[in-house]
């Protein structure tokens, strides 16, 4: 059974949106030198990549097949398997989130929401109903969704987490800025956008002083 690294993982969804493209564009194949041409992975990074999810090997002078590798890399990255999930914290960015259109693509079905705020409970936000966030041991059950996405103010995240387990949840993406303990058992991913911007700051003020020293 293959492992992969996080850094790997990362890339997978970088290159279906790329192979996509080229879909939507009537290209049927592309090699490897390209790919790592356009994407900046070096070719050998691609091949490996490549290999590790793809049914069909890559024919010399030919390339892979631009729908196969769609079809391998969906495959792989459980797209072609609905996931049920529910989010709570139904403001700013939790409403955000149950607009983004895009979820069911990647096999991810919010299927509602939880919150305490009375002026939302019982409301619904694109087409998901929100409920009492003290529903959730109750309703969560039911839905039987795996998944819990907090988007939630930082002070309110380890509680709701730890209610979310005790509810049955089995994943947790965390979007609010807070460390969240979760047991070996509970799957847990962190969307760290204040690292994200860090990064691009970082990154900007160099390319910004390299241009300043042309």
């Amino acid at each position: 059974m293959n492992t992969f690294s996080m850094n790997q993982l990362e890339r997978y969804p970088i290159y279906l949106k790329y192979f996509k493209e080229l879909q939507n564009e009537g290209i049927e194949t592309i090699s490897s030198p390209k790919i790592a041409a356009k994407l900046g992975y070096s070719e050998e990074q691609v091949r490996k990549d490549l290999q590790n999810v793809s049914l069909e090997p890559g024919r010399p002078k030919k390339g892979r097949s631009v729908r196969q590798l769609v079809d391998d890399i969906e495959t792989f990255l459980g797209y072609r398997d609905s996931t049920s999930a529910v989010l709570v914290g139904c403001g700013h960015l939790g409403s955000a989130l149950l607009n983004f259109p895009a979820f069911q693509e990647m096999g991810l079905e919010i299927l509602a929401g939880f919150d305490t705020n009375v002026d939302l409970i019982g409301k619904e936000v694109a087409g998901k109903k929100i409920f009492s966030l003290d529903s959730m041991s109750e309703i969560l059950p039911r839905l039987n969704a795996h998944i819990v996405i907090i988007a939630v103010p930082a002070s309110a995240a380890q509680n709701v987490a730890d209610m979310a387990i005790k509810a049955g949840a089995k994943g947790i993406w965390n979007f609010a800025p807070a460390h969240i303990d979760v047991p070996g058992n509970v799957v847990i991913e962190n969307v760290n956008l204040a690292s994200s911007l860090a990064v691009l700051s970082h990154r900007l003020n160099q390319v910004l002083a390299n241009e300043e020293k042309k």
